[in-house]
């Protein structure tokens, strides 16, 4: 049991960096957004008093990252699904695992007889299993939804990471509260910020390309 000022010092640690990690977040998705409505904005198809309609700036919005995702290589968007599967899996597995301690939902632990199956044993076997299959068929287009079961797995692994380095249940100890978990949280985070940010600007040039008038294409032609 660590001392009462040591938790304490780790708790302001892990807290300041999960607020880091969410206000990262929501600002780098905020920039987004206004670089959308602006670029919409400083187009026609507005309102009368030339405001933006959200419904089609949010239709916009998402065909540009359905183009991006599209137009992106097939170990770009391999890895685009590791990092998404990886940190909705790292999210949702700390949510389910809060509500079956407080015995909210209807989760519940997995048991066989009298032993409790931790999630890193199916996390382990996704983890073997798409890597395999991944080194075994050679085949990009394959990698690219391989990843997601591989981001799966490897996240209900990192969850536990306490856990498996003190070969005890330490879940919901001292040790098993560390700020790595929050650190990598954020870390997957932010890189899938980053290659989302990458699929809006790629999106665009596709979108923006296929709506530019007859003119403006065939000059861009002769130039």
């Amino acid at each position: 049991m660590l001392p009462r000022r040591r938790r304490k010092r780790h708790g302001t640690r892990t807290r300041g960096l999960a607020a880091a990690a969410a206000t990262t977040t929501v600002a780098v998705i905020g920039a987004e957004v206004v670089h959308l409505w602006r670029r919409r904005r400083a187009r026609p198809a507005g309102g009368d008093d030339g405001v933006p309609d959200p419904a089609l700036v949010a239709r916009e919005a998402i065909d540009v990252v359905v183009a991006g995702h599209r137009a992106g290589t097939a170990n770009e968007t391999a890895v685009l699904h590791l990092f998404v599967s990886f940190g909705t899996t790292f999210a949702v597995a700390r949510a389910v695992t809060h509500s079956i301690r407080r015995g909210i939902g209807p989760a519940r632990n997995v048991r066989i007889g009298e032993r409790h199956i931790h999630h890193f044993v199916p996390g382990i076997l996704l983890a073997l299993l798409s890597g395999g299959l991944s080194i075994g068929l050679r085949h990009e287009p394959s990698d690219a939804w391989l990843a997601v079961p591989f981001g799966v797995g490897s996240a209900l692994i990192i969850d536990e990471t306490a856990l498996l380095i003190e070969l005890s249940d330490v879940y919901w100890s001292d040790r098993g509260v560390l700020s790595i978990d929050v650190g990598l949280g954020a870390t997957t985070a932010l890189a899938c910020l980053a290659l989302l940010v990458r699929v809006v600007r790629r999106g665009e040039q596709v979108v923006h390309a296929d709506v530019r008038p007859p003119s403006a294409a065939a000059s861009t032609l002769h130039r």
